[in-house]
């Protein structure tokens, strides 16, 4: 048998949830099980477990459609490639929810941006990562835009800015997506969170610098 049981711990964390929380929110849980989702956006974040999108802003049940992956990335618009969940979720989002906001929040110290930044150096010591390393693959466009600096921190530290507006750039080649820009229907945000300081920077449209909230 390959399935295990399920940590104790969560166990725990489960029935206090259920005692508690649920029972105080009954009825909204009603109402999102009769009614459907309708969240206020999607966020696309890192599967780095420091990252908590939901409780940096303050998010209800229902507010936020999320979306994890590899170092927040978004690929390309190719219909006929291979990074296909992604794409699928914001297509979801956007033409089956018609969400107002899709948000790409990035973060200090990715371990996804430092390895792909090795990745794209050429100088990548995990080439057993298969589909790590496939994926990662997209930083490449980011990457060839730094600025060439002799402190491989500095660069990554770059790279994890330089990311988000690759993929913002990615986002708008999506006929779905450019339809809802063009009809004022949908808003593209950049975010960049400090982990250590939690620091929240915005990418400024004008400028395409990122600022400090």
């Amino acid at each position: 048998m390959t399935i295990a049981k399920l940590p104790q711990y969560l166990v725990d964390r489960y029935k206090d949830w259920k005692e508690n929380s649920f029972l105080e929110n009954k009825f909204s849980y009603e109402q999102l099980a009769i009614d459907g989702q309708k969240p206020k956006g999607m966020i696309i974040s890192c599967c780095d477990s420091r990252v908590h999108a939901s409780s940096m802003f303050g998010a209800e049940t229902g507010e936020f459609f999320i979306h994890r992956n590899i170092a927040n990335l978004i690929p390309p618009y190719n219909p006929d490639g291979d990074h296909h969940g992604t794409s699928a979720a914001i297509e979801f989002a956007v033409s089956a929810l018609e969400i107002p906001n899709i948000i790409i929040l990035g973060h200090s110290n990715c371990g996804g941006i430092k390895n792909g930044y090795y990745l794209c150096k050429g100088k990548n010591n995990n080439n057993d990562l298969i589909f790590v390393n496939k994926w990662l693959n997209i930083l490449q466009p980011a990457y060839d835009s730094l600025n060439q600096l002799s402190d491989d921190n500095q660069m990554i530290s770059q790279l994890e800015k330089e990311s988000i507006k690759v993929s913002i750039k990615n986002l708008l080649d999506f006929p779905f997506i450019q339809q809802a820009l063009d009809s004022k229907q949908l808003s593209i945000h950049g975010l960049w969170n400090d982990i250590g300081s939690g620091e929240l920077e915005i990418l400024v449209p004008e400028t395409m610098m990122f600022k400090s909230i």
